[in-house]
């Protein structure tokens, strides 16, 4: 198993000319898949899922396992740049996530009673798991790809919450009463499909500059800052989607991404130049199975 996100092209820190700063040259990309949400009715049966448990620290959730020759036609791919973004297989981060985030309960320090979380770049969905289970009020999946979330995502949702019986409604809930929904589409648009975004502008309160309508509480990813030319798409849905004042993300990722130029002080230089957010590390992971990987809080200033 791979433990970095494949390179596309070198990343150059400096043009060759020496005039500075580069961003990374990504090659064009083809137009991506439509904005939907996805019902946990449309799970797809042919495609073979299998699943197996995974410890973390003293919690046991179970992942489930899909081929990416299967449902993508694609053979030995992490990564294929504007048609499917690895949310087949299982980083680090997603794991790393969710440890942080239990640490951060036990310690007082994060309480998902009660709260709206939206899970972006979702994949296996381990953390928005951890969190419907921990009490969340809603808890909203998001993956690029429709196909992860038809055939991992809302199954790992069936595996491990009880009475999560994935009827043909667009709200779902289970027996504790989360709402459960999945969308799939890319950040630049995503936004206008979300539930608690869809009325930002229209409760835009122009004196202060942020919306006056609840948003989502808690934001969480792991693994999603690996691309250079993605990271302020990824910020500015951040902060469409957040809730003014007291909302926080939690995010999961390598330190650095070789060969691609991302990594987690890549997106919080994005953060810092902004000024809206202040971010503090909550845990470092230096296993050696991978680069340094990092759990990063985000909240406001």
């Amino acid at each position: 198993m791979e433990s970095e996100k494949p390179s596309f092209e070198p990343f150059r820190l400096f043009s060759s000319s020496g005039s500075g700063f580069l961003e990374q040259s990504d090659p064009p990309l083809p137009p991506p898949p439509p904005c939907v949400e996805v019902l946990p009715s449309e799970i797809l049966p042919s495609v073979k899922y299998t699943v197996e448990p995974v410890e973390l620290g003293g919690l046991t959730l179970l992942k489930g396992c899909v081929s990416t020759q299967e449902v993508f036609t694609l053979s030995n791919s992490d990564l294929v740049p504007g048609k499917y973004e690895g949310g087949l297989k299982l980083w680090e981060g997603s794991l790393d996530l969710v440890k942080a985030l239990s640490s951060e309960v036990q310690n007082g320090h994060l309480s998902f009673t009660g709260k709206r979380v939206l899970e972006l770049g979702c994949g296996h969905g381990l953390p928005g798991i951890f969190a419907c289970l921990k009490g969340a009020a809603a808890i909203h999946f998001q993956d690029f790809n429709a196909e992860v979330l038809q055939c991992l995502t809302i199954p790992n949702v069936n595996s491990n919450v009880p009475s999560f019986q994935p009827p043909a409604l667009q709200v779902t809930k289970c027996d504790a009463g989360t709402e459960i929904r999945f969308f799939a589409g890319n950040w630049r648009e995503i936004h206008k499909l979300l539930p608690y975004v869809q009325n930002i502008e229209k409760d835009f309160n122009v004196s202060t500059g942020k919306s006056l309508d609840a948003q989502y509480d808690i934001i969480l990813m792991a693994e999603t800052v690996y691309s250079i030319s993605a990271l302020p798409h990824l910020y500015e849905l951040i902060k469409k989607c957040i809730t003014p004042s007291h909302g926080v993300v939690y995010m999961a990722a390598k330190k650095h991404y070789f060969g691609v130029g991302g990594g987690t002080r890549r997106f919080l230089s994005v953060v810092e130049k902004d000024g809206v957010l202040a971010s503090s590390m909550v845990a470092e992971v230096a296993d050696g199975s991978s680069n340094v990987r990092e759990v990063w809080k985000l909240s406001f200033k």
